[in-house]
C-alpha cells in the first residue's frame, strides 16, 4: 500500500454554468462525499466557484480552480488573485495546464510566480508538466518534463515542497486518440520522483503526489493507479458526468 493518498481531482476546463455545476456536485456528493479515503476535488470555471463551494458544504470533496493571477490585486482586467480564491474556501489551483502554456503563452518562469503566489497564500499548487506529440517523437520527453520542473518549482523550499501536487499530462494523449501506455506514464512519473528526490530529499519526494493527466477514464483507471508512482488523476472529460467520475474515485478507493 502506498504511503501517499491518491488525489482525483476534476478539471472541468470551460464546462459547466453555475447550476449545472452544482447539479453535478450534487450526484458525486451523494455517491462520494462523505468518504476520506481517497482525496477529491473539483475544479470549475471562475463563474461556478461560489456555488460550487456552497454545494461542497458537509462533504469531505475539496474546491479548486483551473488558474490564478500571481499578484495580490491591481489593474488586471479579467484575472483573479489567490485572495479571491481564498476567501472561496479553495483547497487547490490548477497552474501550468498544458493549454494555458499553449493557448496563453504562458511561460515556466510567470507559472512559477504563481506558484509562489499559491503557496504563500495557503493554496495548494496542481502544477501540470508534460510533452507535446512532437517533443515525445524527437525522444525529449524527459527533458522537457525536467526544464518545467526547474523552472515551475524554482526557489520552492522543502517544507513548501510537499504542499505541491505535480501532474503529467503527455499533450500528445490529449483529444488526439493517442493513449500513452501505462508503461510510458509509469516511467516518467518515476523519472519525476527521482528528480524530486534530488531537488529536495528522498523524504519528501516519497510524500508528493504526482497525478496522471492524460485522459484517465474508468476503464483504464485501475492500471493506472496501480503503479507505484501514479498517485490519483487530473481528469477532463470523464468528470464532466458524475457516473464516470465516481467510478474513478472508487477506482481509486479500490487501488488504496
Amino acid at each position: 500500500m502506498k504511503s501517499r493518498k491518491f488525489l482525483i481531482a476534476g478539471n472541468w476546463k470551460m464546462n459547466k454554468t453555475a447550476s449545472d455545476g452544482v447539479d453535478l456536485i450534487k450526484d458525486i456528493v451523494a455517491a462520494v462525499g462523505p468518504q476520506t479515503e481517497v482525496d477529491v476535488a473539483v475544479c470549475p470555471p471562475f463563474t461556478g466557484l461560489e456555488s460550487a463551494s456552497k454545494a461542497l458544504e458537509g462533504s469531505a470533496i475539496k474546491l479548486g480552480a483551473q488558474n490564478m493571477h500571481p499578484k495580490a490585486s491591481g489593474a488586471f482586467t479579467g484575472e483573479i488573485s489567490a485572495e479571491m480564491l481564498r476567501s472561496l474556501f479553495a483547497s487547490y489551483v490548477i497552474l501550468g495546464h498544458s493549454e494555458r502554456r499553449q493557448y496563453f503563452g504562458e511561460t515556466d518562469a510567470f507559472i512559477n510566480e504563481k506558484v509562489t503566489a499559491a503557496l504563500k497564500n495557503l493554496l495548494k499548487p496542481i502544477l501540470c508538466i508534460g510533452e507535446t506529440l512532437q517533443e515525445r517523437e524527437s525522444g525529449k520527453t524527459l527533458d522537457v518534463v525536467k526544464t518545467q520542473l526547474e523552472g515551475g518549482l524554482a526557489g520552492v523550499d522543502a517544507s513548501n515542497a510537499v504542499n505541491i501536487v505535480l501532474a503529467y499530462e503527455p499533450v500528445w494523449a490529449i483529444g488526439t486518440g493517442k493513449v500513452a501506455t501505462t508503461e510510458q506514464a509509469q516511467e516518467v512519473h518515476a523519472f519525476i520522483r527521482g528528480w524530486l528526490a534530488t531537488r529536495f530529499d528522498k523524504a519528501v519526494a516519497g510524500k508528493m503526489r504526482i497525478l496522471y493527466g492524460g485522459s484517465m477514464k474508468p476503464s483504464n483507471a485501475p492500471e493506472l493507479l496501480a503503479q507505484e508512482d501514479i498517485d490519483g488523476g487530473l481528469i477532463g472529460g470523464a468528470s464532466l458526468e458524475a457516473k464516470s467520475f465516481v467510478d474513478l474515485v472508487k477506482a481509486a478507493m479500490s487501488a488504496g
